[in-house]
C-alpha cells in the first residue's frame, strides 16, 4: 500500500456542542477547542474531526446546514474557525470537516429559492406531484407536502433536510464551491455524511412497502454517483493534499472498494456500519444481546477483503452511536473491557478514529426521561415506534435508553466539578453523574488508566510500521471467546489476543507464545500465562 498521512494518523472526533464551554453559555465552542489544543497534542493524535460548525437552524444538530460559508453564534465566528485551523497546524495536528451535501437545512437560500421556482434553483432538490412511498432513516414519511410550492419534496432524514438533486449540474458546481472554500483556508480533507446516497435513481420510483425504509433501493450506491465523487475529486480533491472518508449505510466490502479500491479512489476510506451491528438487528433500534462472534465476522471480512486493495476506518464510537463499553463491554469492569476493545480494533489494518470521551472509557447517559432527551432521531423514533409499530412507551424508552444519539453527545467530562468542566452554566445536554469519578483530571493522574493506555497504544503504532502496514491474518477464528489475529510485515510479526468470554478461559494449546515478547497488556499477569480473564487483552511480538 502506498504510504500517506491519513493512514498512519489517528483520527480524534470532536462533537463542539459537547467538548468546551470558553464563554458560559451552556455549550461548546471553537475557542473551546482551542483551549484544549495542549490536552489532543498529549494524546498522540494527528489529525481532528470536526463535526458541523456551519450556520443552521439546529433542528439536527447542525447536520441541517443554512449556510455553509459561514459559522453558526453558537460556536464563535469565522475568525475563530481560522484560528482554530491555525493553531492545530502549528502542533502539526491536521483538521477534518464535515461536508453535508446529500442534504441542506430547508432554511437554505437554494431550498427558499426552489419552493418559489426561481431559476436556476427551482431543480436543486427532488419534488414530485405524487407522494412516493419511501421512508425517512428518522422515521415516518420520506416525502413532504409544500404547500407553497404545491408539491413534494424528498427528505431521508428530517423534514427540514430537504435533499439535494445532484443530477443538476449547477448543484454539483456549489458543492465544488463549497469544498474548495474550506480546502482553500486549511482544512486538511472531509468527512463526507451519508455519501452513499446522493444519487437517487431516474424517475424517483416508488418504494416497495416495508415498514422501516422503504425505498432505499431506489438511492443507495446508485450507478451515477461515481460519476458525481470522480468529478468532485478531479475537479477539488486532487488539487489538495487532503482526503475524504465517506460515511457509507447499508454497504457491503464489494461496494466500498467502488469507491476507495487503490485504483479508483473516488473516496480514500468509508465508515461502514455492519461491525455496529453486533448488538442489533440490520437497525439500531432493534436490538439484541451482543455476540463477539458477529463483530469478529464483520470486521474480519472487512480486514480480508480490503487488504491490500483498499483501506479501513477502525471505529467504534461517533456522535451517531451509543457508547462502546455500553455496548462491546462491561460497566462492571469498564476499563479493562474498554482497553479490551480499543486493543482489538485499534491493532488492526486501517485508521483508527477516537470519539471525544472514549479515551476515557465514558459510559451512555444517565437520562431518565424523554424530555432528557434532546435528539430530533430519537424523539420521531419514540413517536414512530409508539404509534406506527404499536410498541409501549416502555419499550421504546428502553431502546432510546440503550441506542440513542444522546448517549455519545453528553458533556465531555474533564474533572470532578458540577458540570464535569465543560462548563461553569447548566450545559445543553444533561452532564453524566459519575463524572465526579470519571474524567480526564483522573485519568491523567492514574498511570493505569483508560487515557494512559489510549495513549500508549497511539505511540507503538509510531514506532511499529507492522501495525498500520502489514498483513492481516484470523488466528481462532472460529473460537467463540477469542478474538486474535496476527499482523506481519517482512520483519516483525504481531499476535493479538483479545478474551470476551464471560468466564476466565485458557487459550488453545495451538497457539504458541514461543519466541514472542509481550509488547502490550491490559492486566499484570505472568510469563506464558495462559489463562484469560474477561475481556484480557494482550499484544505479542516477535522478529522473523
Amino acid at each position: 500500500m502506498n504510504p500517506h498521512w491519513s493512514k498512519e494518523g489517528v483520527v480524534y472526533q470532536i462533537y463542539p456542542r459537547s467538548f468546551q464551554d470558553s464563554n458560559q453559555d451552556g455549550i461548546g465552542d471553537l475557542q473551546g477547542i482551542i483551549q484544549r489544543i495542549p490536552y489532543l497534542q498529549s494524546l498522540g493524535i494527528t489529525m481532528v474531526w470536526l463535526s458541523p460548525v456551519y450556520q443552521s437552524p439546529n433542528d439536527d444538530n447542525g447536520y441541517d446546514i443554512s449556510d455553509y460559508y459561514a459559522i453558526h453564534p453558537d460556536f464563535g465566528s469565522m475568525e475563530d474557525m481560522l484560528e482554530l485551523i491555525q493553531k492545530l497546524h502549528e502542533v502539526n495536528i491536521r483538521i477534518i470537516m464535515d461536508l453535508v451535501v446529500n442534504h441542506t437545512s430547508d432554511e437554505h437560500v437554494w431550498f427558499q429559492k426552489s419552493v418559489q421556482k426561481i431559476s436556476p434553483y427551482d431543480q436543486f432538490y427532488h419534488w414530485s406531484p405524487v407522494k412516493k412511498n419511501w421512508g425517512s432513516f428518522f422515521g415516518g414519511e420520506a416525502w413532504t407536502f409544500h404547500k407553497e410550492r404545491g408539491e413534494y419534496y424528498l427528505h431521508l432524514f428530517s423534514k427540514k433536510q430537504p435533499d439535494l438533486n445532484w443530477t443538476n449540474p449547477l448543484v454539483r458546481e456549489e458543492v465544488k464551491r463549497i469544498c474548495d472554500f474550506w480546502l482553500s483556508r486549511g482544512v486538511d480533507g472531509f468527512r463526507c455524511d451519508v455519501i452513499n446516497l446522493i444519487s437517487k435513481r431516474e424517475g424517483l420510483p416508488k418504494g416497495r412497502w416495508t415498514p422501516i425504509l422503504c425505498g432505499k433501493e431506489h438511492y443507495l450506491n446508485e450507478p451515477k454517483i461515481h460519476g458525481y465523487l470522480q468529478e468532485l475529486r478531479d475537479d477539488v480533491f486532487s488539487k489538495y493534499d487532503c482526503f475524504t472518508v465517506g460515511e457509507t449505510v447499508f454497504i457491503t466490502p464489494d461496494q466500498a472498494l467502488s469507491y476507495i479500491h487503490k485504483d479508483i479512489r473516488e473516496l480514500d476510506m468509508v465508515f461502514q456500519f455492519e461491525h455496529m451491528a453486533s448488538d442489533q438487528w440490520g437497525v439500531k433500534w432493534f436490538i439484541r444481546p451482543f455476540r463477539m462472534k458477529r463483530l469478529k465476522k464483520s470486521l474480519s471480512k472487512w480486514q480480508r477483503r480490503l487488504d491490500q486493495v483498499g483501506w479501513n476506518s477502525l471505529y467504534l464510537e461517533n456522535h451517531d452511536q451509543a457508547r462502546s463499553v455500553n455496548r462491546f463491554g462491561s460497566v462492571d469492569i469498564r476499563e479493562r473491557s474498554a482497553k479490551c476493545l480499543m486493543t482489538m480494533l485499534y491493532f488492526q489494518q486501517g485508521t483508527p478514529y477516537i470519539y471525544q470521551g472514549q479515551e476515557i472509557a465514558m459510559t451512555n447517559g444517565d437520562f431518565t426521561k424523554l424530555e432528557e432527551f434532546q435528539d430530533i432521531e430519537t424523539k420521531n423514533i419514540f413517536q414512530f415506534g409508539t404509534k406506527s409499530l404499536h410498541l409501549s412507551p416502555k419499550r421504546m424508552m428502553k431502546k432510546i435508553f440503550y441506542a440513542s444519539r444522546d448517549n455519545a453527545r453528553t458533556p465531555m467530562q474533564w474533572d470532578e466539578t458540577e458540570y464535569a468542566g465543560f462548563s461553569r452554566v447548566k450545559p445543553w445536554l444533561k452532564v453524566n453523574s459519575n463524572h465526579s469519578t470519571l474524567n480526564v483530571k483522573q485519568s491523567l493522574e492514574d498511570p493505569d488508566s483508560v487515557l494512559h493506555y489510549v495513549k500508549n497504544i497511539i505511540e507503538l503504532r509510531k514506532k511499529h510500521p507492522v501495525i498500520v502496514y502489514g498483513r492481516y491474518e484470523d488466528v481462532l477464528y472460529s473460537n467463540p471467546h477469542f478474538y486474535s489475529y496476527l499482523r506481519e510485515d517482512d520483519t516483525t510479526r504481531l499476535l493479538v489476543i483479545c478474551h470476551f468470554g464471560k468466564k476466565p478461559h485458557r487459550l488453545p494449546k495451538t497457539v504458541l507464545l514461543d519466541g514472542y515478547q509481550l509488547l502490550l497488556t491490559n492486566h499484570d499477569l505472568q510469563p506464558n500465562e495462559r489463562l484469560f480473564l474477561p475481556y484480557e487483552a494482550r499484544v505479542y511480538s516477535k522478529k522473523k
